[in-house]
Parts: structure tokens; sequence; C-alpha cells
């Protein structure tokens, strides 16, 4: 797959995920086939503020290139002015966030708000594009509701902005991401314009990256919450692509060494504190459908330290799990 001049080595693509898709997560990915990883979403207002939670969002590693950064507003001089210091700090895509649907983003007429006021979100993609010389990418989905789905109108509009390359999720704003993904819209977009057409929404496994690409002849599948905690299914899709045929999934020991790893990049990144709490989602992901999932994620939300989280893994792998809260060393009970 293409976008612009940059070639990947595969068309399979991290999605942006607001609160995930930061260095750790997008350099696990990486390692297990992503071709192309997305950022969290950053704020073109933060970013011209210089803000410092919004500069560490798109903290990017040489290990991970290419990668891009997602970018949200609705300002088309601010994000033209964001593109610019995203370029600056090296990614290698910009993305513009058109479908983000949740309120906060919203009512400030941002993200998925875009999606109903065309000659707006035209102007900001000319504006993003003309400002720098790498690539510009953009994400919408299928249209606000049933009612207004204009999806296809726009990636017209986005291929004469000078787009390099739309991402389709086939939800409206108003599911969510409820009810079933429509690829029937992404293959109308796909048939719509020339530059490369990315789907997203409902790849869950091997084959559903194998029928996206069938039904709709899109050019690149965008996997979401099915890598939450399954970075393993970038390799197992790029072999379904290849060979037809996929290994299984991971063995408790790998998942127990990428946990491991994840953890320590976690709090190398943001420190022990922070690390520790955001590590607990991902070890519930990373243990999701083993037995008693349900009760390791009640023990990973009382781990306080490295050592809790490793424990926790060892003990669960050696059959000596036991149920209840943690005990620390200081004889008190964890606390969230």
């Amino acid at each position: 797959m293409q976008i612009g001049a940059l070639r990947l080595k595969n068309p399979l693509l991290l999605a942006p995920m607001a609160g995930v898709t930061d260095l750790p997560f997008r350099l696990l990915s990486k390692e297990m086939g992503c071709a192309l990883a997305y950022s969290e979403m950053v704020s073109s207002r933060g970013l011209l503020y210089s803000n410092e939670n919004t500069l560490d969002l798109m903290r990017i590693d040489a290990r991970e290139r290419p990668v891009a950064v997602q970018i949200f507003g609705s300002d088309p001089e601010n994000m033209a002015s964001a593109a610019r210091i995203v370029a600056a700090a090296g990614a290698d895509i910009v993305d513009i966030n058109m479908g983000c649907p949740t309120p906060k983003i919203i009512k400030n007429g941002d993200g998925a708000a875009l999606m109903r006021k065309p000659e707006l979100a035209y102007r900001i993609m000319c504006s993003v594009a003309q400002a720098i010389d790498i690539p510009v990418t953009v994400k919408f989905r299928k249209g606000w509701d049933e009612s207004c789905v204009n999806v296809v109108s726009l990636a017209k509009l986005a291929q004469k902005a000078g787009i390099s390359a739309i991402a389709v999720h086939g939800r409206t704003r108003e599911q969510f991401y409820t009810g079933k993904a429509d690829w029937h819209i992404i293959r109308e977009v796909k048939d719509a314009v020339t530059i490369p057409v990315i789907g997203n929404g409902d790849v869950r496994i091997p084959e559903d990256a194998k029928k996206m690409i069938d039904m709709t002849n899109c050019d690149g599948v965008m996997i979401g919450r099915s890598a939450q905690g399954n970075p393993w299914i970038f390799r197992q899709v790029d072999e379904y692509l290849t060979t037809g045929r996929y290994s299984s999934g991971p063995r408790l020991s790998e998942r127990r060494e990428i946990l491991s790893r994840h953890l320590e990049m976690l709090i190398s990144l943001k420190g022990e504190y922070l690390g520790i709490r955001e590590m607990r989602r991902h070890a519930a992901w990373y243990t999701k459908g083993l037995p008693k999932s349900a009760q390791l994620r009640l023990r990973f939300n009382q781990a306080i330290s490295k050592k809790d989280f490793l424990t926790i893994m060892d003990n669960f792998a050696s059959g000596t799990a036991e149920d209840g809260e943690i005990k620390h060393e200081d004889g008190n009970n964890a606390c969230c």
C-alpha cells in the first residue's frame, strides 16, 4: 500500500484511539506486523499553546516509523499551524480527525461534527494539505446519522483538497461503536475516488480483514478495538492475507512477556504511578477470554507495582491464583 510517497510493507494500520494508542502500544503493534500506527488524537489548540500533556501525545520513536499523528480542531488556520508542528516533530503522516463521536469533541465542533459542515471540512483539509510537504490523511465516519450519510461527497472533497488517503469507519456518529459497520459504504467511497481508501470497523479476526478487502476493494485495513490487548492480530492478519493460513493465538508465556514489556515501557514513559494505573486496563485486555478472566481483572485493578502484575500472571500460569485482593509486603490491601 502507498500513501503519497510513503510505501507501506503491508495494508495493515492501527487506528487512532484516545487513551490507547500511545507510544508503547504503537511500538508493540509495529513489532507484531502493523505497517502504520496512528497516534492518539492531538488537540490543535494544545499544540499551539505548547501544552505539555498535548506534546507528550505526539512523542515519536524511530523504531515505530512510519508513524502518523492525528490532529483535531475546527479552525483551518490553527489546524494548518498544528500540522506544521507535527511535521517538524518528525511525523511521517498527519491525519485529520473528522470521525470522533464523543460529546466533548462534538460540542466544540470538532471530530465528526465537521461532517455536518462540508464547506468548513473542505477548508480545513485544503489548509492542512497546503501547509506541509508530508502526506495528509483524513478519517471519516459513514455520516452523522442515517439521514445524513455524506461520506462519499466528503471523500470527493478530500481528494480535491489534496488529501493522500481516506479512512472510513462504516458507522455513523449516532451509532458510536454499536451495531454493525456498513462495509458497503466503504466500497462506495472506493468507487468514487482514486486516492487510497482504508476500511475500518468490525475487523475482529483475520478472515474479517480478507472479507473487507474482497467486498470493498479497499487499499488498507485499519484495526482498532480488536488490537486492544491483542497486538498479535496484525501478525495473524498478515499471515492470512499472504498464505491463507495463520498461527494460533499467543501462549500464556508470550502474553506474560508482552504484558511485562508493555508495563516497563509505560513506567519508563509516564512514571510508575501513572504507568501502573494505565496498565490495569491493558492487563485486563491481555487476559480477556482466559479462564477466570473476571477474577484476574479484579486483581489487576488492585495492583500498585510492577511486581504485583507479574506475580498475578505467574500465579495464574502456575495454577495457584487465588480469589480476593492482593496483599502487599506492608500488609495493607491495595487501593485503587
